[in-house]
């Protein structure tokens, strides 16, 4: 049996431009107050009281899109599991499977972003796209080196999220890479 390849999905960048001009928001995106578990750490730990919710910026039509590729979809985002609960539904998307990170935030000896080890890891030889906002090429090139199967590292800008460019490159990287 052929299995679709993987398609690991960051949130924070492809699917919430958040380095779009603060006042406005991109074109078919809404706004969504969140409260994930690492922002509200995060809050605490630079002042006292009561965190702030995140604003988060979602296009419902990217949901959409994403099930309509030949991908199986899986998060990897500091999100994680309350991406299911926080993220997903308000995309229109099932539960999916995530990447539960060895260290959030951690440097890497090699300058490496810190998600790109547990990200081939995680893949374990599987053809995979990883979308994200932080990708550099020092990132494309370990992929390549370290990674059993076909790979692409996929940089999106975050202040314009996942565009009709990103869909087509999505698209048709699925369809010219053996499974």
């Amino acid at each position: 049996m052929t299995r679709q390849p993987l398609l690991l999905l960051d949130v924070d960048g492809p699917l919430n431009p958040y380095a779009a001009p603060r006042l406005r928001r991109p074109a078919g995106y809404r706004s969504h107050e969140l409260m994930p578990t690492w922002w509200t750490d995060r809050q605490a730990r630079r002042a006292e009281g009561e965190a702030k919710p995140l604003r988060v910026w979602l296009n419902p039509g990217h949901g959409v899109e994403l099930l309509a590729l030949p991908y199986e979809l899986v998060w990897a985002t500091t999100w994680m599991a309350e991406a299911n609960a926080l993220i997903g539904p308000n995309l229109g998307l099932p539960e999916l499977p995530y990447i539960a990170w060895t260290e959030l935030f951690g440097s890497d000896p090699d300058g490496l972003h810190w998600k790109t080890r547990d990200v081939v890891a995680w893949a374990a030889g599987r053809p995979f796209v990883w979308v994200d906002d932080e990708l550099g090429p020092q990132d494309a090139e370990w992929i390549a080196a370290h990674h059993q199967g076909p790979a692409l590292a996929l940089h999106v800008n975050p202040r314009n999220g996942l565009r009709a460019e990103d869909f087509a490159t999505l698209r048709d990287w699925a369809r010219d890479v053996p499974c």
